[in-house]
């Protein structure tokens, strides 16, 4: 089953219209199925697989994504007349898998913002990377694709999910760090050019991103596992309790539809009840 993989991506590249960064994710679940699955496709064999993905430690997202993925990748050999059933018709939604989002409290975010040395080479890059993750709820491909001419003042222009454009509100502080970056960094002029740079003077990388922010979080001691999303997480659930309409954050969020944002009421939820098992005097 596994020699059809190439036609599926270009039948995704050609009918679908879907972007490299998600063919590459989609190869990605699907090479790791093989690598468990061997050339067997059926229902015994993508369960085997889902567990051994949780056995692993695996977010219930990644094992949601990657039957989403197994699921598409069935129907097409059905459409093609490779299989002669959909094997995961009966798997339930991969919506129900979802779990709660780790999220960084306001002393821990405190605490990773303070961390990067603005008289190091990058530091003044690492903390406006950082301010700007948590004062605008940035995706990290969002943030990597900014340019210069993305930020005034008062707003930041990301493009999201889908070639979608939106404006985000940002604040005074996490304006001055960028400020205080883009002065002192060293680039060709041009409103046109990348917001952030890579070691290697050309657009950071998203995997570098990613890295940056473990390297903080270790030296701030989180143990939490966390990754640029995470400031994305907080921002949302920090919106939330301190208020903020639902509506509100799935638009700055740049969500299509509302039950994705949903989830961080569910989130809110938890800690109430947490907070109410930890504190309230009950007999």
């Amino acid at each position: 089953m596994q020699r059809y993989l190439s036609d599926f991506l270009s039948y995704l590249s050609a009918e679908k219209g879907l972007k490299h960064a998600t063919l590459a994710a989609y190869h990605s679940d699907l090479k790791a199925y093989f690598s468990v699955a061997g050339k067997e496709l059926s229902l015994r064999a993508v369960i085997r697989f889902l567990s051994v993905l949780k056995e692993k430690g695996a977010a219930g997202s990644s094992m949601a994504r990657a039957l989403v993925v197994i699921r598409v990748y069935s129907r097409f050999l059905l459409k093609e007349g490779v299989l002669k059933e959909d094997v995961c018709s009966t798997l339930e939604q991969p919506s129900l898998w979802q779990s709660i989002p780790e999220v960084l409290s306001l002393a821990e975010i405190q605490r990773l913002l303070a961390l990067p040395d603005p008289a190091s080479k990058w530091g003044q890059r690492d903390r406006a990377i950082l301010y700007l993750l948590y004062a605008c709820g940035l995706r990290v491909s969002e943030l990597c694709g900014m340019n210069i001419r993305d930020v005034d003042d008062q707003w930041v222009r990301v493009c999201g999910k889908g070639g979608k454009e939106r404006m985000i509100p940002v604040g005074r502080e996490a304006i001055d760090m960028l400020d205080a970056y883009l002065l002192t960094s060293q680039r060709e002029q041009g409103i046109e050019q990348p917001l952030f740079l890579g070691c290697s003077g050309r657009r950071i990388r998203r995997e570098s991103v990613w890295q940056m922010v473990k390297g903080y979080a270790k030296k701030a001691n989180i143990t939490k596992n966390i990754s640029p999303h995470t400031f994305r997480h907080s921002f949302a659930t920090h919106l939330l309790e301190g208020g903020a309409d639902l509506r509100v954050i799935q638009e700055l969020l740049g969500h299509s539809n509302i039950s994705t944002t949903d989830r961080y009421t569910h989130l809110s939820d938890h800690k109430l009840q947490e907070s109410f098992e930890r504190f309230h005097p009950r007999p």
